[in-house]
C-alpha cells in the first residue's frame, strides 16, 4: 500500500470514528427531546387540570391587594 492510500484509509478510519460519535450524540440528543416533550405534556395537562378546578372568580380570580393587608393596617 503506498503513503498516499495509507493516509487516505486513516483519514478515512477517522471519519468513520467521528461519524460513529456523531450518531451516538443525535440519539442522545432525541431521546432528551422525547422525554422533555413528555415532561411538557404532562405539565400542560396538568395545568389545564388546575384551571378546571379553579372556579372564575374563585381564589385563583384577581385579587385587590388592599385584601390582603394585615388587619392592624
Amino acid at each position: 500500500m503506498s503513503e498516499a492510500q495509507q493516509a487516505l484509509q486513516e483519514r478515512i478510519t477517522e471519519l468513520e470514528i467521528k461519524a460513529s460519535y456523531t450518531e451516538d450524540l443525535l440519539e442522545q440528543l432525541n431521546m432528551t427531546i422525547y422525554r422533555q416533550q413528555q415532561q411538557i405534556d404532562l405539565l400542560v395537562n396538568e395545568v389545564r387540570e388546575l384551571k378546571r378546578q379553579t372556579p372564575e372568580g374563585g381564589p385563583g380570580g384577581p385579587r385587590n391587594l388592599r385584601d390582603e393587608l394585615p388587619p392592624h393596617y
